[in-house]
């Protein structure tokens, strides 16, 4: 009932933990876990986070198979994630429930139209996309930064780019990107900071993006979520969420600082030399001990744990 009425007043962010702490109780009644499961995934999607909103929504189907919000959730999810032919069969499973699902019907048709395009951008270009486009300029909040020792790239120049002293200039308000998310770092209630975070995978040349990540919540935790569920590109179902190892690149000095995934987002934007690009913190993953990491940290040096 308390995340019912946050997502009532759009407080999403609280609303999820509300939902979560109601999971934690374990209360072994199938019916009102699913209904948890499910409002957690609406909440998850207003926020932006799509993974998370698809698990919820893939946890809530096993425990009431004809659950048609969990799977008019899941339907959406996928087709956020361009995932167009799981959206298909999604949205195929809930008219086998109910065949007049307007709905669902509409969904139905606009995956078909849209399956089988090719996405546009190499991994390459739609990270440069990401970033020109959140890119900006705008002047408030500095103390919120400053006590945190956050530091912030600004626009780069053609040759070198300018690096706040600890004194990152950046509008609460204003600072955010033009992706359909709207995605902007934003201060909660509770004066904490909420972060968009971009997570790579350049393995398979896939992207994560969750909107509002809380300082406070360590890495660990949001892994826990984004893969309790395999992703349709791990073929290998290497990518379990004990089995990862995360990073962050400094450009600089071509070197890779590898990221304890307990620790918080706050530890992480707090290290020396990590900067925050274009308003969006990023990290990169990798599946433990892979050929494929090896190769792409070679000729840098790399900081382990």
């Amino acid at each position: 009932n308390e995340g019912n009425e946050y997502f009532k007043e759009k407080d999403y962010g609280r609303a999820v933990a509300a939902y979560s702490e109601g999971l934690r109780r374990r209360c072994g009644d199938a019916e009102l876990d699913a209904v948890l499961l499910t409002n957690r995934g609406a909440a998850h999607f207003h926020l932006g986070n799509y993974r998370s909103a698809l698990n919820d929504a893939i946890q809530a189907k096993k425990l009431k198979p004809t659950h048609l919000k969990a799977i008019m959730r899941g339907a959406l999810c996928h087709m956020e994630l361009k995932n167009f032919s799981e959206a298909i069969a999604w949205c195929e499973e809930g008219l086998q429930i109910d065949s007049e699902e307007k709905k669902l019907v509409e969904m139905r048709a606009k995956a078909d139209k849209l399956k089988g395009k090719e996405l546009e951008g190499t991994f390459l270009g739609i990270q440069a996309d990401f970033s020109t486009r959140c890119q900006g300029r705008a002047v408030l909040g500095t103390d919120l930064l400053c006590e945190r020792n956050i530091k912030l790239v600004l626009e780069p120049s053609d040759e070198e780019e300018e690096v706040s002293d600890g004194l990152a200039e950046i509008s609460l308000d204003g600072f955010h990107s033009d992706s359909a998310t709207g995605a902007k770092v934003h201060l909660d209630a509770d004066g904490n900071l909420n972060w968009p975070v971009l997570f790579l995978y350049p393995e398979h040349e896939q992207t994560d993006f969750t909107v509002a990540f809380h300082e406070s919540s360590r890495f660990i935790d949001h892994l826990m979520v984004m893969f309790a569920e395999l992703p349709p590109w791990d073929l290998e179902e290497k990518y379990l969420p004990n089995n990862l190892e995360l990073y962050f690149e400094d450009e600089e000095r071509e070197e890779m600082y590898e990221v304890n995934p307990e620790h918080t987002l706050l530890q992480v934007l707090q290290h020396e030399r990590y900067f925050v690009k274009a308003g969006t913190p990023t990290v990169l993953v990798f599946a433990k001990r892979s050929p494929f990491s090896k190769k792409y940290f070679s000729g840098k040096k790399v900081h382990r744990l």
